[in-house]
């Protein structure tokens, strides 16, 4: 028999995937009550802090994906005012969020990781787009087209295209810009893209089955992840025991050393050869009928009791 908790869920936001943010908390906040769970939603808005002070939440469960839901500003709010929350401390989402951080230091940790280079908007307006554009192209550093060019920040392939000619660089650039400061540059690694989401609880991370996912034009991008239709997913993922476990060992890897908790998703390229390509750490994974998180945590075992199992380790505080 398990505690009945009061959960505040945290959805929405002023950011650039609110909509799935609300799909997320929707999806969330309908399946919790069942369990005997009172569950309340919250927008992040100026009734956030008196909706927490008035409910007294045994756990907040923060779902806004991106920018403040997930580079730890919400849970450093959340440390200030002493409630217990679903989901990796602040000091960690800061390093999880930020690609570039979260590739440095999987590479340390001796994870394999496409090539990279970030470049901020200012850099731009400073030396001239037209210079940067042609030492991408001319560079030394292993960066060849095709590539894949994307934000620093937030997620759900918002703002990522990958190009292969100079013109589609340049749109890319303008692209990537519209979401955040700045943008990194990667090298593409054909292969099969893996999602690798993991529960971190009691007795420590365990990762649940990894996911294929395969879509009709061979983009994961935003509209392929949340209009039925555009890709199909292979839970378990259509891998051999060996790589199997491989990827599973290098997404509790890249868990372990972003020092995340509770939940996470880490994205993967494994190609023709079997090495698994670290791609991105996911801090607040999505949870709607298209997410990745739901689909693995079902083959798992389900994705309530899932729920359940991080919303009542995470009330413990630890």
């Amino acid at each position: 028999m398990t505690d009945s908790l009061k959960i505040l869920i945290v959805a929405g936001g002023l950011t650039h995937e609110r909509d799935v943010s609300l799909r997320s908390g929707r999806r969330v906040a309908n399946l919790m009550p069942q369990n005997g769970h009172t569950v309340e939603v919250c927008d992040l808005n100026a009734q956030f802090m008196p909706t927490v002070a008035e409910f007294e939440p045994d756990v907040v469960w923060p779902l806004i994906h991106g920018s403040v839901g997930e580079d730890g500003s919400v849970q450093d709010l959340l440390s200030l005012i002493s409630f217990p929350f679903v989901g990796s401390r602040a000091s960690s989402c800061v390093l999880a969020s930020n690609k570039p951080s979260a590739k440095a230091l999987a590479r340390l940790a001796g994870v394999a990781t496409p090539k990279w280079l970030s470049l901020r908007q200012a850099l731009f307006r400073q030396v001239g787009a037209p210079a940067i554009i042609q030492s991408i192209i001319a560079n030394d550093a292993g960066l060849k087209f095709p590539l894949i060019v994307k934000p620093t920040d937030g997620g759900s392939a918002l703002g990522l295209s990958k190009v292969s000619t100079e013109d589609e660089l340049r749109s890319a650039m303008v692209d990537a810009f519209a979401y955040g400061d700045t943008v990194m540059v990667e090298e593409f690694i054909p292969g099969h893209e893996i999602a690798v989401s993991i529960i971190d609880l009691e007795d420590g991370p365990i990762a649940l089955p990894p996911v294929e996912i395969v879509t009709d034009d061979g983009r994961y991008d935003y509209d392929a992840r949340y209009n039925t239709g555009r890709s199909e997913f292979f839970v378990p993922a259509r891998l051999s025991d060996e790589a199997t476990e491989a990827v599973k060992e290098v997404a509790l890897k890249v868990h372990d050393t972003l020092g995340m908790r509770h939940l996470s998703r880490i994205d993967l390229i494994v190609d023709d050869e079997g090495t698994a390509w670290f791609i991105d750490a996911n801090v607040s994974p999505g949870m709607t009928d298209t997410s990745l998180f739901p689909l693995a945590a079902d083959e798992y075992s389900s994705f309530q009791d899932v729920l359940e199992d991080v919303a009542q380790f995470a009330a413990t505080g630890k």
